[in-house]
């Protein structure tokens, strides 16, 4: 008797189908979205750079000539 369960049992290793985890995001969708994220972020820091005002004042280079005429020396 013990033997005709065994022959009836079939092993069940490897046949059971695993769990898969489902993302919370499309990972299309996740790459667009860090895509667009990292453009914004760039354009805010693009925007301040550019808008900060700073006075373009410090010593000339040995040699300048601030009238625009060539010398000749």
């Amino acid at each position: 008797m013990a033997k005709e369960k065994k022959r009836n049992q079939a092993r069940q290793i490897g046949k059971t189908p695993l769990q898969e985890k489902k993302p919370l995001l499309d990972p299309k969708l996740k790459s667009r979205i860090e895509t667009i994220v990292f453009l914004l972020v760039l354009l805010f820091f693009f925007v301040l750079n550019n808008t900060r005002k700073e006075p373009e004042s410090g010593p000339y280079p040995p040699f300048y000539n601030k009238s625009g005429q060539v010398s000749t020396q």
